[in-house]
C-alpha cells in the first residue's frame, strides 16, 4: 500500500486518476476517499481539490444511480483531513466528523430510495413475525416509518462515520509512510480526549436527545469509542506484546457489545488519568 501511496503522490494527476478510478469501482470509493485525504493532509484543501474533485465526480454518478454512501463519505473524510491538517487534534476531528454525520442523518440522506413505507411493506411481505412485531408498534402508537427511517439512517450514518475515521487514520499513515516514518504510530498511540472534548460530546448527546436530534446522540459517543480503541493500542505498544493481541481485541470489539463498552469506559478514564503516560513513567 505504501508504493501504491508513493505512485499516487507522484503528481496530481497520478493521484487525481487513482481517485476516480477508485470511486467509480464499486467498494473501492473508500480508497478514493482515502487519496483524496492523503493529498489533502500532505498539501491542504486549494492544491488537493483537484483530487477531491476527481473522486467525488465517479461518487456522485453512484449517487445519482441511488446509492449516497460513496459521496457521503469522499465528503465526510476531505473534510476531517482538513480539520486534522489545520488542527492538529485528533479530538477536534472526530468531533467535526461526527457532527457533520449527524447533520447527514438528520437531513435524510441515508433514508432509503422510495421512503421507508415500501420497504416496511416489503418486509412486511417477507415475514409474518416482522408484520406482526410492525402491527404491535403501530397500535402502540408508534410511528413505524419514522421510527424505520431514524434506525436506517442512522446505523448508515454510524457505519459511514467509522469507515471515513479509518479511511482518515490510512491516509495519515500513507503520510507518515512516506515522510514521517512512525509518526502515525506515535500519533495514534497517545491519542486521548481531553476533558473539554468530552464535555462538549456530553453536551452534543445530551442536546440531541432534548431537541430531538437522534443522530446526535446516536453518533457522539464515537470520538470516545476511537479514544478508547487508541488507548488499547498504546498499552500493547507499551508492554511490547505480541501483535496477536490486537487482533484477538478487534474480534471482540467487532462481536460482543461488553467490550465495546468497556473500551468506552476506558476512553472516559483515560480522558482525566492519562493511562499512557502513568505507565510510560512506570516503565
Amino acid at each position: 500500500m505504501l508504493a501504491l501511496a508513493r505512485w499516487l503522490m507522484r503528481g496530481t494527476p497520478y493521484a487525481a486518476g487513482g481517485a476516480a478510478l477508485a470511486a467509480l469501482v464499486p467498494w473501492l470509493f473508500l480508497l478514493g476517499a482515502a487519496i483524496a485525504a492523503l493529498v489533502t493532509l500532505r498539501k491542504g484543501f486549494a492544491p488537493a481539490l483537484p483530487v477531491i474533485i476527481a473522486a467525488a465526480l465517479p461518487a456522485g454518478f453512484w449517487w445519482v444511480q441511488g446509492d449516497v454512501i460513496p459521496l457521503a463519505s469522499v465528503l465526510l473524510v476531505t473534510l476531517m483531513a482538513v480539520i486534522l491538517r489545520e488542527r492538529m487534534r485528533w479530538g477536534e476531528t472526530l468531533i467535526v466528523g461526527t457532527l457533520a454525520a449527524a447533520a447527514m442523518v438528520q437531513l435524510g440522506i441515508f433514508s432509503p430510495p422510495g421512503g421507508t413505507e415500501l420497504m416496511l411493506e416489503q418486509l412486511r411481505e417477507s415475514s409474518e413475525e416482522i408484520d406482526r412485531m410492525l402491527t404491535e408498534f403501530a397500535n402502540q402508537g408508534i410511528d413505524t416509518p419514522t421510527l424505520a427511517a431514524t434506525v436506517i439512517g442512522g446505523v448508515t450514518g454510524l457505519v459511514v462515520l467509522l469507515a471515513a475515521i479509518a479511511c482518515l487514520a490510512l491516509a495519515r499513515s500513507w503520510q507518515a509512510g512516506l515522510y514521517n516514518p512512525g509518526g502515525f504510530r506515535e500519533e495514534f498511540h497517545t491519542l486521548r480526549l481531553t476533558p473539554k472534548e468530552l464535555a462538549i460530546l456530553v453536551v452534543l448527546g445530551v442536546a440531541g436527545m432534548a431537541l430531538g436530534a437522534q443522530a446526535l446522540a446516536m453518533l457522539s459517543w464515537i470520538p470516545l469509542l476511537i479514544a478508547g480503541i487508541a488507548l488499547v493500542h498504546g498499552f500493547i505498544g507499551i508492554k511490547g506484546m505480541n501483535g496477536l493481541w490486537l487482533v484477538a481485541f478487534y474480534v471482540l470489539l467487532i462481536t460482543t457489545w461488553p467490550t465495546i463498552l468497556i473500551v468506552l469506559l476506558l476512553g472516559l478514564i483515560d480522558t482525566f488519568a492519562n493511562v499512557r503516560a502513568r505507565l510510560a513513567r512506570s516503565n
